[in-house]
């Protein structure tokens, strides 16, 4: 099995040196996405005291000449920390802090999407947008092939793996369940977890959250996720289709409701919400991956539970829609619905914002308009 050399080492000898004393100083760790739009980075710093709050945690730097966010001539970048978690590799009192990136002049990073999905957030929250994510990722071993797959070859074809249970059938189990535990210490409002089509492949959901905090919990479930694997020395990846063939990809599906949509009657105001989807398909695959609809452009192909990426569709308890109602939404008269458009790769502050703005702030066509001075 291809695990890193780190995940070998004696972890017992680690645990004699967690186990001691602090003296009253806490450890705080500060993550943010990188020049990618994909990776996250971090690095810790010693606090005199437990921060009680956000604003208890100073604004900090980093290189971005490292992390391709800037050129080494001019490469200090600030992190500014949004949102606080505890610490499931260090325990209390230590934090895991979540920041976004701001570059010298103090204007955001090209990859913190972070920065605009709070003024349409903040513009909305009238409406009690909640979101709901099924984050999807496949175990890799340290060397690029999927965690358990035979080494010449392929395992048997999908069927079995999907939610199941058994030595033959599911691979990496105690990674996903430690992540799982992880999140919750931490406080990230994980809400489950299974099994998914391909071998290898596993899904955990995060929500509901409302507003902006949507994308703060699922970034900071990936960071945890990324850092439980290299415990076990391997790679998670969110690739939307790792496998080509007879294999699934992997997508992010959102879910989505308005107060108005919850309420009694909601079912109109998901049908118009739908509608006006339909009609911005374009824009919404461009923001649903990295690289503008080119990553899901292999994984929306019309087969494998996908709808067609150059069609918009929608139906009740269909999976190769675009845009699935639930069924028991439509036996209730209101509730919610899942765009299944979005990317396991994707950056929830890009999708969510986009949701918003397409079905709240009523904006149409592929430009976006921007609220600063409002």
């Amino acid at each position: 099995m291809s695990v890193s050399h780190s995940s070998r080492l004696n972890k017992l000898v680690r645990e004699q040196y967690m186990r001691l004393p602090q003296d009253g100083k806490v450890q705080v760790t500060y993550v943010w996405i990188d020049g990618s739009g994909e990776g996250v980075r971090c690095k810790s710093r010693t606090l005199d005291k437990e921060p009680k709050s956000i604003e208890d945690v100073p604004e900090w730097n980093f290189d971005g000449s490292s992390t391709a966010q800037a050129e080494g001539s001019n490469s200090d970048m600030f992190l500014v920390p949004v949102s606080m978690f505890r610490d499931p590799f260090c325990l209390d009192p230590n934090k895991l802090v979540l920041c976004e990136v701001l570059k010298y002049n103090r204007k955001p990073a090209e990859t913190n999407l972070r920065h605009t999905c709070k003024k349409v957030m903040d513009l909305v929250k009238d409406s009690h947008p909640w979101f709901g994510m099924e984050q999807e990722y496949t175990l890799l071993g340290i060397n690029g092939h999927p965690y358990g797959w035979p080494d010449n070859g392929f395992p048997g074809p999908q069927g079995p793996y999907y939610c199941g249970v058994g030595a033959d059938k599911v691979y990496g189990r105690d990674i996903v369940e430690s992540h799982y535990k992880a999140c919750l210490y931490a406080g990230v409002k994980i809400c489950g977890t299974n099994a998914e089509v391909m071998p290898s492949q596993w899904e955990f959901q995060v929500g509901p959250c409302e507003g902006i905090e949507m994308g703060d919990h699922l970034w900071m479930a990936r960071f945890i996720l990324h850092r439980v694997c290299e415990d076990f020395g391997v790679v998670a990846t969110l690739d939307p289709k790792p496998m080509t063939g007879n294999w699934n990809g992997a997508g992010c599906h959102t879910n989505y409701s308005t107060e108005e949509m919850r309420r009694e009657g909601g079912l109109k105001h998901i049908e118009a919400a739908i509608e006006k989807l339909s009609k911005r398909h374009d824009y919404h695959i461009c923001v649903y991956d990295p690289r503008g609809g080119r990553d899901n452009s292999r994984r929306l192909t019309g087969h494998h539970e996908t709808s067609n990426i150059f069609e918009f569709s929608a139906g009740v308890a269909n999976r190769g829609a675009s845009i699935r109602i639930p069924r028991q939404v439509g036996q209730d008269g209101c509730g919610y619905f899942e765009d299944r458009r979005p990317a396991a790769n994707c950056d929830p502050y890009a999708v969510t914002e986009a949701i918003m703005r397409t079905t709240v702030l009523n904006e149409t066509g592929v430009e976006t308009k921007d609220y600063a001075d409002h």
